[in-house]
């Protein structure tokens, strides 16, 4: 099951205020982008982030999970927490970088 685009817009309603937000379709699944760094991962309508040190002690409780097949395993975030998401991002921010631009071949 693809990610709906109503659980896509509830996921920038919870964490928004964060930073400049956008998410971008891939394979039908979502990447969601706060300042241009790739920090949310929404597959199946579940929000996945990455199992990164600066997490360990906010995510300790949290579910793990694979969002999809040959994936590393992620935290599942609880989106509805809105407090605990944006902990998350704030986490994640100064450890994610902007990824960097594909070169167009000529």
């Amino acid at each position: 099951m693809a990610t709906t685009a109503e659980f896509i817009e509830f996921v920038c309603a919870q964490v928004a205020g964060i930073g400049a937000l956008r998410y971008r379709k891939m394979f039908g699944e979502y990447m969601v982008y706060v300042e241009e760094k790739p920090v949310l991962l929404v597959c199946d309508n579940t929000v996945f982030v990455k199992m990164l040190p600066c997490l360990n002690d906010l995510m300790s409780e949290a579910t793990k999970g694979y969002p999809y097949a040959g994936a590393k395993e992620h935290y599942i975030l609880d989106i509805e927490n809105s407090d605990l998401a944006k902990d998350a991002i704030r986490a994640l921010l100064p450890v994610t970088p902007v990824p960097k631009q594909k070169r167009k071949n000529k």
